[in-house]
């Protein structure tokens, strides 16, 4: 369980991210068009894990537009931003922003919140994925993680690229 912060009150998650090292967790989660997404969709490609609360927020969206720009220029790597969002609302946020380097998957039928640790089980924002960014390279290793401590903070874009380097 990690313990993070929402404007400075603290909350904890279910469990911990997936130690660096690790295989990491099969998933599957619902993309646009109600298609599945899988971890195994992303095989020999080096993965960003973009993990939020929702795409409605500020900080949030923030993520999804800077992921979308700093990893706009790498070879062979992939941005999944994941929330608990409705396909829909997601599709229609990248729509309407003119993101095209980014994919999304929703977790609202799906256990990756469980299965990543990263479902809140406290406070005001229960049962959404809390802020956090797991990197896995091309054989589906965890190569580098951020549970974000301030919910309302953005994650280290610098670190998350740092190991893809």
């Amino acid at each position: 369980m990690a313990t993070v912060t929402l404007k400075g009150n603290p909350i904890t998650t279910l469990a911990d991210l997936p130690a660096i090292g690790s295989k990491a967790p099969d998933f599957t989660l619902t993309g646009a068009g109600l298609a599945d997404v899988k971890l195994a969709d992303f095989a020999g490609k080096r993965l960003v894990l973009n993990i939020f609360p929702s795409v409605d927020t500020p900080t949030c969206a923030t993520s999804v537009r800077k992921f979308n720009q700093v990893l706009s220029s790498l070879t062979n790597t992939a941005v999944l931003n994941i929330s608990a969002d409705l396909p829909f609302a997601q599709a229609r946020f990248c729509g309407a922003e003119g993101l095209e380097n980014v994919l999304s998957g929703s977790s609202f039928r799906s256990t990756f919140g469980k299965d990543y640790g990263v479902v809140f089980a406290t406070g005001p924002l229960t049962g959404l994925l809390s802020r956090a960014v797991v990197v896995l390279d091309e054989q589906g290793k965890v190569i580098y993680t951020e549970q974000v401590a301030e919910t309302a903070n953005e994650p280290s874009y610098e670190a998350a690229v740092a190991a893809l380097n």
